[in-house]
């Protein structure tokens, strides 16, 4: 009986530690963390995402550390640029965990080393820069602080994945004045380009003048040619009805007189056509009107007969 009361206490204790033991030994880690164990003190072993084992009391769970992109706010700061500007800058350094070992011995705290050192070059790179190309040079700013930023997170087992400038200002007073530049900016802009506009409304109007121009020119030299053309037409009818009627005055007598007579009788013929009541046509001379009715009848005979 005083066995069984012992041995009740005892095995409850035994439970106890076997219990402890137990859940000291087992280690289920998350998909995003790793632990870091050390045996006696000194670095053992890194356990990843899964179920794991270790000795306990001998084996120690040092730290957990998450291998998940981690942020860094750089806290915003004041920062003299090259022409002696006073800015405010802060950013944002986006990193992650490659080796748990050194970033748990190799640095106190990476999360601040980096944040400090983040600081630091920031301060280096805008004291180098003048406030224009600070403003417009963002761009350069991340790089330069990645480069920087990565060198030494090599060291410390962090993986510097970005880095961005999430704000520059600048005084009230500064601001005020770059604002009145940017208007006279545009402004002169506007200028410039109403110019440039004016220019080329100028060249293509000259341009446009000039072609009319030379159009109407060669119109008029084409019309020329045309007139040309047919004065020398006009000419060489003339010409060949001369030479047709020398032609015919040499073979027949009468045909001097005839193209006399027919201009004379084509006058009074048109004379004659006139429907005024006030006015009487009396040839000048009856007999040579009728002599020319004479010879066109004869011409007319004549030249019946040679056919």
């Amino acid at each position: 009986m005083e066995n069984t009361e012992f041995l009740i206490p005892l095995l409850f204790v035994v439970v106890i530690v076997t219990v402890i033991f137990v859940k000291s030994a087992i280690k289920i880690v998350s998909q995003a963390d790793i632990l870091i164990v050390e045996r006696l003190g000194k670095f053992h072993k890194i356990l990843d995402a899964g179920f794991h084992v270790i000795i306990p009391f001998i084996d120690q769970v040092r730290t957990s550390i998450t291998i998940r992109e981690q942020l860094v706010d750089i806290t915003k700061q004041q920062v003299i640029t090259k022409d002696n500007v006073n800015i405010s800058v802060d950013g944002i350094v986006f990193l992650k965990v490659t080796d748990g070992k050194m970033a748990l011995y190799n640095v106190d705290n990476y999360k601040r080393a980096i944040a400090n050192l983040a600081m630091t070059t920031l301060r280096g790179e805008i004291g180098a820069m003048l406030l224009d190309d600070t403003l417009s040079s963002r761009d350069r700013l991340n790089a330069a602080l990645q480069v920087a930023l990565g060198d030494a997170a090599d060291n410390w087992g962090v993986k510097i994945m970005r880095v961005e400038i999430s704000e520059i200002s600048v005084p009230m007073g500064i601001e005020e004045a770059m604002n009145m530049q940017m208007k006279a900016e545009r402004e002169k802009r506007a200028i410039e380009l109403k110019a440039e506009a004016d220019k080329a409304a100028l060249i293509r109007n000259a341009e446009a003048l000039k072609q009319e121009q030379v159009l109407q020119a060669e119109a008029i030299e084409r019309m020329a040619d045309a007139k040309k053309y047919e004065q020398i037409a006009i000419a060489q009818g003339q010409k060949d009805a001369m030479d047709m009627i020398n032609q015919s005055m040499s073979q027949n007598a009468n045909a001097a007189e005839f193209l006399l007579a027919r201009e004379r009788v084509a006058a009074f013929s048109e004379l004659a056509k006139n429907s005024s009541n006030d006015k009487i046509l009396v040839p000048y001379e009856t007999s040579q009107l009728i002599g020319s009715l004479s010879v066109l009848k004869d011409f007319m005979t004549s030249k019946g007969a040679k056919q």
